[in-house]
């Protein structure tokens, strides 16, 4: 039987990881929840990530800076080293495809401080449309290190941004056409907006979050939308944790009225939708709301849309009433109906 697309599921990945002893000097090594891996360098950390983008096309070159490097800030490193492979398809490239997806790597790079210091390029018949994998490295000081493993017990769950930032960037770009018979101009530019406002970028979230303080564990929303992230971040922590479904879906702040509109268009999950952008948080209780208005301060949406309870608690998901559901987990994201 053939897998579906997107990422592997957790179970089978599970599987695949290795279980023997690795080299004392990884700190953090492949994981299910982990963000980047950790490896030890003298009095610091190297923090090292692997992500290609699959489901983007337009502005591409964009999407791979920032994804590789918000894996690097969950985990309080500074992102330093870009290596990119890009596989072109045959009989679709041109000089001009690539010089504009070197100009766009270029320009991330330069925007966040980031050196590209390497990597491959190649026209191959095994891709029908570009594909550009990055491998990014950042340092941290070995006190300053986040992983997801350090949620604790009665941590508030906090989610920045929203839902569906990357979604809403890649459904408007990448169905425009389609989108132009129904929607107004304005509406699909501010849509294909979302890629740079609010933005794919989670450095700053994290860079206003830790200095704020209370922070114990931060998570990059990518695959899956927001609940399988939260999953992701109380199974390295072996912990159990409750989401609050009106805090995600009754709130204009974090799920706003472009990403509404355009995941009932399509019939796509909001809660299983890739969400690049957004970040969550896991901060200890009495620290939740500062972090929350330290964020807001800087133009950055955040609110407390959950918390972590002891294991046995399990997951879930909670509305107004207080009814609860299991945590839904997307293997497959939604946003993979439209591809």
């Amino acid at each position: 039987m053939n897998l579906p697309v997107g990422k592997l599921k957790h179970d089978f990945l599970k599987e695949l990881l290795p279980t023997q002893d690795r080299n004392a000097s990884v700190v953090v090594g492949p994981q299910l929840g982990e963000d980047a891996a950790v490896i030890e360098l003298g009095n610091n950390y190297l923090v090292a990530t692997s992500d290609p983008i699959t489901f983007a096309t337009e502005d591409i070159g964009w999407y791979v800076v920032c994804i590789n490097s918000n894996d690097i800030a969950a985990m309080g490193a500074v992102p330093k080293w870009l290596l990119v492979t890009l596989l072109l398809p045959e009989d679709a490239t041109t000089a001009t495809m690539v010089r504009d997806i070197m100009a766009q790597i270029t320009r991330a790079c330069a925007a966040f401080d980031i050196a590209l210091c390497g990597g491959h390029t190649e026209v191959t018949p095994a891709v029908t449309q570009p594909v550009v994998i990055g491998q990014m490295m950042g340092i941290t000081h070995k006190n300053a290190l986040f992983t997801s493993a350090d949620a604790r017990v009665g941590d508030a769950l906090i989610l920045t941004k929203g839902l569906g930032i990357e979604a809403t960037a890649i459904i408007a770009r990448e169905r425009e056409d389609q989108l132009r018979e129904k929607c107004d101009t304005l509406f699909l530019e501010q849509a294909k907006n979302y890629l740079m406002h609010p933005g794919i970028s989670v450095l700053k979230d994290a860079q206003i979050a830790t200095a704020t303080g209370g922070v114990h564990a931060m998570h990059d929303v990518t695959e899956g939308g927001v609940t399988t992230a939260a999953y992701e971040l109380a199974t390295a922590a072996e912990l159990g944790v409750t989401v609050y479904s009106d805090k995600l879906l009754g709130s204009p702040i974090l799920y706003g009225k472009i990403t509404r509109t355009l995941c009932d268009m399509f019939g796509l999950n909001p809660l299983g939708i890739i969400s690049s952008g957004a970040m969550l948080i896991a901060s200890e209780p009495e620290r939740g709301e500062a972090i929350c208005r330290a964020l807001g301060a800087a133009g950055i949406n955040a609110d407390i849309i959950g918390k972590f309870l002891p294991p046995e608690h399990g997951l879930w998901l909670e509305d107004a009433t207080g009814t609860q559901q299991p945590l839904p987990i997307f293997e497959t994201d939604e946003i993979a109906k439209l591809f």
